[in-house]
């Protein structure tokens, strides 16, 4: 997949397009894959020696420079930096099953403002998500699988438009956030790379 989007600055005011091609794990060479009886822990902690070896500290703040939150789905094949042009400390992502609004959610995006200055909050679905394709039964199989009832819910859903407007309200109506003006709400398709914003009435 292929995204276009803007490059920012911190001092300029320019700005200039940058075409980036999004790829899975799955359309990277086999050069360098996992050994047979490897695990892929063992690979990301290589990575991450080479990572650090060139790493230089960047000196920011723990408060995100653009002040907002960005609440999306955990799938793999959202890549947030990039598909919505933000930098290594642009934002604060918070990542769930479904992107949905949940307590701890809540309690994320409460430390994100009232700590670390975030206003702005942008919600993020997906087409085709896998909570489209189960259903609260989860929980009921995991209960006779494992002899316990999940105290979480699974936030499965039918309509996507719906539930980002359920999760846009969830968070208006919040006592513990001080800065609902400006949520917006969003399902990005992932054959496209668009965005498409979602009314909240």
């Amino acid at each position: 997949m292929t995204l276009f989007f803007p490059s920012h600055g911190r001092t300029g005011t320019a700005v200039t397009s940058t075409v980036m091609v999004m790829t899975t794990s799955a359309s990277v060479p086999t050069e360098g894959a996992i050994a047979p009886g490897g695990r892929v822990t063992d690979r990301l902690v290589d990575a991450n020696e080479r990572y650090a070896a060139a790493f230089t500290d960047p000196g920011m703040d723990a408060r995100p420079v653009l002040h907002v939150a960005v609440v999306a789905c955990m799938d793999a094949r959202l890549d947030l930096h990039a598909a919505l042009g933000l930098e290594l400390g642009d934002c604060h992502t918070i990542r769930n099953a479904g992107g949905v609004v949940t307590d701890d959610v809540i309690r994320s995006l409460t430390i994100s403002q009232r700590k670390l200055g975030t206003r702005s909050i942008v919600l993020i679905h997906h087409t085709g998500c896998g909570l489209e394709a189960i259903t609260e039964d989860f929980r009921t199989e995991l209960e006779m699988e494992v002899g316990q009832r999940p105290a979480w819910a699974v936030e499965a859903f039918r309509d996507v438009d719906q539930d980002v407007r359920q999760s846009m309200q969830r968070v208006r109506t919040s006592p513990f956030l001080v800065h609902t003006d400006d949520v917006r709400g969003f399902v990005f398709d992932v054959k496209t790379g668009l965005l498409r914003e979602i009314d909240p009435t």
